[in-house]
């Protein structure tokens, strides 16, 4: 018996036709970028980013 891909295993639920393509995990890579950047660009957390992340602290607070 041949051995069964990882991706058939996860997704055997489904017939075989209605697996996710590689187009389709593509397009959500893609909206879940957008998604992001879309967040970061209502929120603008640029303060406490750089606060955060670039600004050294004082060893004394």
């Amino acid at each position: 018996m041949p051995a069964v891909p990882s991706h058939a295993r996860m997704f055997k639920s489904l017939p075989p036709h209605r697996w996710p393509q590689s187009t389709d995990i593509a397009a959500v890579a893609g909206w879940t970028v957008a998604g992001l950047a879309t967040a970061i660009w209502l929120v603008q957390p640029f303060d406490w980013i750089k606060k955060t992340f670039f600004e050294k602290q004082d060893p004394g607070e």
